[in-house]
């Protein structure tokens, strides 16, 4: 078993540990364009292995996808951060051609992997990757719901006091402002949540969970990486391990919630096939409407792409 994780900042670095401390692979490989920074990267992680008694061999390489070949997984973490200055339009140029090199790089020596997208915008490099893949959409899609509802839940958890492990939640939409918290699916151990919370400060931890990445760029000076890289890496968990979790995963919609050719968050069955199933949740009025209004917002991204004639 291979994995291959593109991209070795602070994101892919965290998604890497977590891998190899999972011991999820027999080899790790961790590509990134600088050769000195990310072959001590890879050797620093596997410097940790007589530590957390891992297994997972982990090699680094400066940009030759040849030594990913054969590689079941690959997660792609690579990209810019937006800068003063830069636009919307002008991030998803920048990123969506690095996605597209990343993507086409990996097809060609691993065409039956599965990839999964962390890349900024979440949305929209999901959909880039998969027009550059040409493979299946059960096999091309993008984290980003694991993290809003981790960070959903730990708001929660800090509010009532509580471990995280006894809250259950779901979150849908677009990674971003628009996403769409689910309080009707959110309880604590069988409880809902609305028994447990008043409104406004459940309200409360809802719009801080809509801009918890921004709040993190705030207090650090740039985003996140520990929570993104772990969810990613549980995602590619699931997968290897064939656990069929029931995970918010950014997968192409053809049909569910009235919506067509969208890349959207929603819950799936996740295994070794990747997505296994797409489940379709009975949403009230207000919540379809919500997770449509997210819809369009990330249509409007993927429309910026289509218009940029990349693909």
């Amino acid at each position: 078993m291979k994995i291959t994780v593109v991209g070795a900042g602070n994101v892919g670095a965290t998604c890497a540990n977590s891998i190899a401390t999972k011991s999820l692979s027999d080899e790790l490989v961790l590509i990134d364009l600088e050769e000195g920074f990310t072959k001590g990267k890879a050797m620093d992680l596997w410097q940790t292995s007589p530590i957390s008694l891992f297994d997972t061999r982990i090699i680094g390489s400066s940009g030759d996808y040849e030594m990913s070949k054969d590689s079941e997984v690959v997660v792609i973490t690579a990209g810019l951060p937006r800068k003063p200055g830069m636009s919307r339009d002008d991030l998803i140029g920048t990123n969506a051609k690095i996605v597209k090199s990343v993507t086409e790089n990996i097809v060609k020596y691993s065409p039956k992997s599965i990839i999964i997208v962390v890349s900024n915008p979440l949305d929209v490099m999901t959909y880039a990757a998969y027009l550059t893949a040409k493979i299946s959409e059960q096999k091309v899609f993008g984290m980003a719901g694991i993290l809003d509802t981790a960070r959903y839940k730990s708001f929660l958890a800090s509010e009532l006091n509580i471990s995280p492990k006894s809250i259950h939640a779901i979150l849908m939409g677009g990674h971003g402002d628009t996403m769409v918290p689910l309080p009707r699916y959110t309880t604590v151990s069988g409880i809902p949540i609305t028994e447990l919370m008043q409104k406004d400060k459940l309200d409360a931890i809802i719009d801080r969970t809509k801009k918890g990445g921004g709040e993190l760029v705030s207090l650090m000076g740039t985003s996140a990486w520990y929570a993104p890289g772990a969810a990613a890496a549980q995602m590619v968990e699931a997968v290897v391990r064939n656990q069929r979790r029931v995970f918010p995963v950014c997968v192409k919609l053809n049909g569910q919630y009235d919506l067509h050719d969208v890349f959207l968050g929603t819950p799936v069955v996740l295994g070794r096939n990747g997505i296994e199933k797409i489940v379709e949740l009975q949403l009230d009025e207000e919540e379809l409407s919500l997770v449509q209004q997210s819809a369009l917002a990330v249509k409007e991204t993927m429309v910026v792409l289509d218009n940029m004639k990349l693909f």
